[in-house]
């Protein structure tokens, strides 16, 4: 094993000296920001604050982190050392927080401190957790102050590694239940910044980065540390929940040049721009959509107002990032594009077979970045990662020009007279009207025992009504068919979803 395979060594200490040693690799909104060669400083420290601490190769840190300069000087001075961080979900609710520690088997927990009140009640009773540093000012009892720690701790080198040894995990966004915790390896970082980075996105070292997605999720930890990280381009931090004013403030102070964000986001602020007149002011060449299928009346209203496409693509936690999208110059909304180069794709029927023509089936990928499994739930992974292929859940058609085409997640689909719907087709033809800004629609049984479609929809603003159901069941008849419209249609406030923008549909079901 040799330091030069180690993914810190190519990401991090190649940039500590040389023409961008003294460049911002990050840098926050409206605040503090770190060059390539004070990250490379600061990691080797971080890496001598685990030594200094007992954590040794393999061991777990769980990073309860928000999206400031801590986070990349964390996460890179535990892969120097071997130690293997895990980050999290800034978002969720103290039992999940549990499961997680439990699960993982943490023996450090990095928590920035307006994080820590959520799971402070819970430290006590951890069997393997032995040490918690809080990021910021404060200093609670039985914890160090990370900052303290970090400043008088000494320079560690950075360790051999394989590229198929383990890195880091990520857990699952839990759309569909409890986070699993995903396991990857050192060369699967590289291989997103050679595939997705590199030959869709066409990162450049002059471009400024802004993503809207948290660094501790797969998509947002490559847009915002992988891909900038490998041409050494700077990217912009953003520790705060993304509404819609916050990131048009964001994106007209900080002036990117690719933004990065999930469809729900995109939805709020082609919204915004329509209502008042809002533009852009910053020199965007690139944006991106991932998390879920972008509806296509989204991607058309931000080009209109942006002068910009959305590179609507889809990636996974399982994946690391995205391997099937649009590509700057072939945009086709309404779809998924095509396979990211590096990557292969092909759809399989419910028993194995080739789908017939228009007829869904599971899509599958292969490529260099799928993760190595999942920890501690073995017939998940055997039934997730088969060989060199691993299954997405989504299904998918295929149209004419071999594009493929979003119908859903597998436990999504659902016959109507003997015909599969697919819910994204459904919604796709509601979010042409103009006045719904998202939907989500799933099975409900009628008086017959049989399933037909039900419709949530959260509106821009005002209230539903009669007429407007009456109007909206007909777009979708006109759309997407006759047989596939909503029987029933629920005006909500908004929609159930996991921290990283997907929606909770199996909560709707029930």
């Amino acid at each position: 094993m040799n330091a030069s395979d180690n993914a810190a060594s190519w990401f991090v200490d190649r940039h500590a000296s040389g023409p961008l040693a003294e460049k911002a690799a990050f840098r926050e909104a409206g605040g503090r920001s770190l060059t390539y060669a004070a990250l490379a400083s600061e990691a080797a420290k971080m890496a001598g604050l685990f030594a200094a601490h007992g954590l040794r190769r393999e061991d777990r840190a769980l990073m309860l982190t928000l999206d400031t300069i801590e986070f990349p000087v964390i996460f890179w001075g535990a892969i120097k050392a071997g130690v293997v961080p895990i980050p999290v979900n800034t978002l969720l609710a103290a039992p999940v927080y549990d499961a997680i520690l439990r699960d993982s088997r943490a023996r450090a927990l990095f928590v920035s401190a307006p994080l820590y009140p959520v799971i402070a009640d819970i430290l006590a009773d951890q069997p393997s957790l032995e040490r918690v540093f809080v990021i910021g000012d404060d200093k609670p009892e039985g914890c160090f102050n990370f900052a303290a720690e970090h400043c008088g701790a000494e320079a560690g080198e950075t360790v051999g590694a394989s590229p198929d040894e383990t890195a880091f995990w990520l857990y699952s966004s839990g759309s569909t239940g409890t986070p699993k915790g995903v396991m990857h390896v050192h060369g699967a970082l590289k291989a997103t910044a050679d595939t997705y980075g590199a030959r869709v996105l066409g990162i450049r070292e002059d471009d400024v980065i802004f993503s809207a997605a948290k660094l501790f999720f797969a998509y947002g930890l490559g847009n915002g540390m992988t891909f900038p990280m490998s041409v050494g381009a700077t990217t912009i931090l953003f520790p705060g929940r993304p509404t819609p004013a916050d990131m048009f403030a964001a994106i007209d102070a900080e002036k990117p040049t690719i933004f990065c964000g999930v469809p729900t986001l995109y939805a709020a602020m082609v919204a915004e721009m329509q209502k008042d007149g809002r533009q852009v002011d910053a020199p965007l060449r690139s944006c991106i959509s991932a998390g879920e299928a972008l509806p296509e009346e989204v991607g058309k209203g931000w080009k209109a107002g942006t002068g910009v496409d959305i590179l609507d693509g889809v990636g996974s936690t399982e994946m690391l990032h995205i391997f099937l999208s649009n590509a700057p110059g072939d945009v086709v909304y309404g779809t998924s594009g095509l396979a990211v180069p590096g990557y292969e794709l092909k759809l399989v029927g419910e028993f194995g077979q080739d789908p017939h023509p228009d007829e869904p089936g599971e899509l599958l990928v292969r490529g260099a970045s799928a993760a190595d499994g999942y920890w501690n739930q073995r017939e998940k992974s055997r039934r997730t990662f088969e060989g060199e292929w691993t299954r997405t859940g989504d299904k998918y058609t295929r149209d004419a020009a071999g594009r493929f085409v979003y119908c859903g997640r597998t436990d999504d689909m659902f016959k109507v007279s003997g015909i599969w719907v697919a819910p994204f087709e459904v919604e796709q033809a509601l979010g042409a009207h103009p006045r719904v800004l998202e939907s989500a629609v799933v099975p409900k049984v009628d008086e017959e025992g049989l399933e037909k479609p039900q419709a949530f929809v959260v509106l821009k603003e005002g209230a539903g009504d009669e007429a407007l159901r009456e109007e909206l069941k007909a777009l979708v008849q006109d759309r997407a068919g006759k047989w596939k419209y909503p029987r029933w249609v629920e005006f909500v406030e908004d929609l159930p979803k996991t921290a990283t923008g997907k929606i909770q549909r199996f909560k709707l079901r029930a």
